[in-house]
């Protein structure tokens, strides 16, 4: 099942469905459902230590990883809950405001 979400950004609350229903298990990679995101998460490659906590916590599946190694954040499934950085023990994640200028958001 796929629902229509074309309009959703003119719907009013009467239209959303009742009770937050998932029609489908795993259907979020169907959607881009970071965009209500405050924050998002920027890694220091140089503090990080490749331990991938933050790829195992992570509960959108949002950290990229290749070679064992962290590559990139997905930013449009990242919904910016920060638990990558509440996690990391070498703080080479932080959460920075959206719109917000930093080196290449990795």
């Amino acid at each position: 099942m796929t629902w229509d979400i074309s309009g959703m950004g003119e719907w009013t609350y009467k239209q959303f469905p009742p009770g937050a229903v998932i029609p489908a298990g795993g259907n979020s990679d169907d959607y881009i459902t970071g965009g209500w995101r405050s924050e998002r998460p920027w890694r220091d490659d140089e503090k990080c230590t490749q331990c991938l906590l933050c790829w195992i916590v992570c509960p959108d599946t949002s950290i990229h990883v290749a070679d064992e190694k962290v590559t990139t954040f997905d930013l449009d499934h990242c919904k910016g809950c920060g638990i990558c950085a509440q996690i990391c023990p070498v703080g080479a994640i932080e959460m920075v405001p959206e719109g917000c200028d930093l080196p290449e958001v990795k």
